[in-house]
């Protein structure tokens, strides 16, 4: 099957077209700074690269240009619309009522309007790019796959806030969780790797970028992650803060004077390895100037670090025997220095990584950088998000057909 997947952002939108039976991206590109000045197109096709500058002035108009680059005899690698069998939209949050991928229908549409309020910056973009393709292939089959809906399947006494129970049962104030879709990729992946059925397969599973989350997998399913009802909860991130004492906020806006927007910016923009370092929210920055000395950047990199061992460390006791720690996405596939010190004293405890094996993995594959009396396999698995969002599509509309 040929499947469109299409991931839209509050001014940009990025696009694959996925052979989702060979894996194959038959072109792929990213529509940038919609509706402002010097709006372009990064586009890919058949190992060429063109950069198209050109007035996009919303998601509508950026769903049109990508439909008519697919069938560019230049651009493009179908010769009709036709070609393509399916449509599948990233959407970060589903709230609690999807657990599963679904095809879009009004009730989903109701729904993704109705978490609007629990994810303000990503749900309406997200919203925007549905209702304009579907508006321009309407005869499409169309799927939306959540980044929460990994997680539905978390316990109460996981998700459950230590809050009066009415904020949960009144306002949906719970955790959900994201990066869902990654934490489902390289999971199946772990499991196919070690050759066992993913019913029986216990991960911890660490998506490691900008934005950074862990996962305790049990039995193929997400038991507990370490973000929570917004993304900013959990590991330092980027320029997120992560976990914090929630009366530092109080103490911001009734002592420091800080307005709510303020204290918003701080946590989810200027906080993090950002925010600490004093430099860059990019990891190859951070370990550069720790390697120069600056103190600043090490400590930015010491409390990334710890944070990650401090989850790996919870959810192996909270998940009992694990077959394998796996570390993903920008940071985890790429910084050897993380995933040396994030496992660092945890020898004892049958964690051993092989520092030759962690310094020369090979790109684009999944690598098993254990020592070989590592109880537990230590794996670097490069995230597919997009071609999970394909396979998934591709699963419900054969159901369907």
């Amino acid at each position: 099957m040929k499947i469109l997947v299409l991931n839209s952002g509050s001014s940009s939108v990025k696009y694959q077209l996925i052979n989702s039976v060979t894996h194959k991206i038959l072109c792929k590109g990213l529509i940038e700074k919609i509706g402002e000045e010097g709006s372009f197109i990064h586009h890919i096709n058949g190992g060429e690269i063109f950069e198209i500058k050109e007035n996009i002035k919303d998601h509508s108009r950026a769903i049109q240009r990508i439909s008519t680059l697919l069938v560019d005899h230049k651009y493009g690698p179908i010769d009709s619309l036709n070609d393509i069998d399916a449509i599948g939209h990233r959407v970060v949050h589903g709230g609690e009522k999807y657990a599963e991928s679904v095809l879009i229908d009004e009730d989903v549409i109701g729904t993704i309007r109705e978490n609007i309020k629990l994810a303000p910056l990503h749900n309406p973009p997200n919203l925007k790019g549905i209702l304009s393709t579907l508006e321009l292939m309407p005869e499409k089959p169309q799927v939306v796959v959540f980044d929460t809906s990994f997680h539905q399947t978390m316990p109460p006494f996981i998700y459950t806030y230590g809050l009066p129970y009415d904020f949960y049962k009144n306002f949906r104030i719970r955790r959900y969780g994201f990066h869902g879709t990654s934490h489902k990729y390289v999971s199946l992946k772990a499991a196919e790797f070690l050759n066992q059925p993913i019913e029986s397969t216990n991960l911890i599973t660490c998506h490691l970028g900008n934005g950074s989350s862990i996962t305790a997998v049990k039995n193929g399913k997400s038991f507990d992650t370490s973000m929570g009802f917004t993304p900013v909860e959990g590991l330092l991130m980027g320029t997120r803060s992560g976990d914090i004492d929630p009366a530092i906020l109080i103490y911001m806006e009734n002592d420091l004077n800080y307005t709510i927007p303020q204290i918003s910016d701080i946590i989810n923009k200027k906080s993090g390895l950002s925010g600490v370092s004093g430099i860059s929210n990019d990891m190859r920055e951070i370990v550069k100037k720790s390697e120069d000395g600056d103190m600043r950047a090490k400590l930015a990199f010491d409390i990334f670090c710890y944070r990650i061992k401090k989850y790996i460390g919870a959810y192996m006791f909270s998940i009992g025997m694990v077959d394998a720690i796996v570390f993903t996405a920008g940071i985890g596939e790429n910084c050897i220095s993380t995933r040396e010190s994030s496992l660092k004293g945890l020898e004892e405890f049958g964690i051993i990584i092989d520092k030759k094996k962690n310094r020369n993995i090979e790109k684009g594959t999944i690598n098993d950088i254990s020592a070989f009396n590592s109880k537990i396999r230590i794996l670097v698995i490069p995230t597919n998000e997009e071609l999970m969002i394909a396979k998934d599509t591709e699963a419900i509309v054969k159901n369907i057909k």
